[in-house]
């Protein structure tokens, strides 16, 4: 394999070994829109670090944790829902940013890179720093999962049986911001959301346990990385895009393999005495 190639799947692996277990929550606590809203707030965070001369994985990362503890205080002061809220702060954020960019002299942004992804462009330091979110996220989830488990199945009997929930759910929404910023240049602004909910969505039909769900959406995550690079190597087309239509396609395979498995179930199942 080409040394680029190599970079790719390996920044491609570790977004989806983080985006996989944390997913698997948003799935459950339905926060599509609370990650395009970190998503969008990316863009800011690009400009930012450029504009402060820091690495724009780390402006976003700041931006993203910023705009995440400013959610969960308008959520206790406000009283707004929370999609006015997402919405409000997930188009101000990105229409931020592109007014942000145009304020940034001497330096050439290529804006498409950074709203669609360009896996197949990645550093040694753009890979560097997708292993070390990943190591983080993951072993911090590993660390909450039982607390985070119990908080989305039932949140006021976690919070009477001593769990701190109010900390454990800002540390959830930090980690999202998190994994947004490793997976910026993977598969784009746009498109990030993807990873955190087509590989959870598609384990949730196969998996059993949480845990059992957690392992299959890494492990689709990765295929999907695999099958997307595959394609943008062989056909010239977009990395980023290619990888979530690949999970988009293993989604719609593990639905069909579900409904053939249960119209075979039924034709097995005996025929009832009343029914013969």
């Amino acid at each position: 394999m080409d040394d680029f190639l190599v970079r790719a799947s390996l920044a491609g692996i570790g977004v989806a070994i983080a985006a996989g277990p944390l997913g698997c929550f948003v799935v459950w606590r339905r926060m599509a829109y609370f990650g395009d809203t970190l998503a969008h707030s990316a863009l800011l965070g690009v400009a930012l670090g450029f504009l402060f001369g820091t690495a724009p994985t780390l402006g976003t990362m700041a931006t993203g944790i910023g705009v995440a503890m400013l959610l969960v205080w308008l959520q206790q002061k406000e009283d707004w829902s929370s999609d006015t809220l997402l919405g409000l702060l997930s188009h101000t954020t990105l229409a931020g940013g592109l007014i942000a960019i145009t304020f940034i002299q001497g330096i050439r942004i290529d804006l498409i890179a950074y709203l669609f992804g360009d896996i197949l462009a990645v550093s040694d330091t753009d890979v560097a720093w997708t292993w070390a979110g990943a190591i983080l996220v993951s072993g911090v989830v590993a660390l909450l999962w039982r607390p985070l488990v119990a908080l989305t199945v039932n949140k006021d009997m976690a919070m009477a049986e001593g769990i701190a929930g109010r900390s454990i759910e800002l540390a959830f929404v930090v980690l999202i911001a998190v994994v947004v910023a490793i997976s910026m240049k993977v598969v784009g602004i746009l498109l990030i959301t993807a990873m955190l909910i087509i590989p959870p969505a598609t384990a949730r039909h196969l998996a059993r346990t949480p845990e059992q769900m957690a392992l299959i959406a890494i492990l689709v995550g990765c295929i999907a990385v695999a099958l997307g690079l595959t394609g943008s190597y062989r056909w010239d087309i977009p990395a980023g895009p290619a990888i979530v239509l690949a999970a988009a396609a293993l989604f719609a395979g593990g639905m069909a393999s579900g409904l053939i498995s249960n119209l075979t179930s039924k034709r097995r199942q005996p025929i009832a005495p009343a029914q013969r």
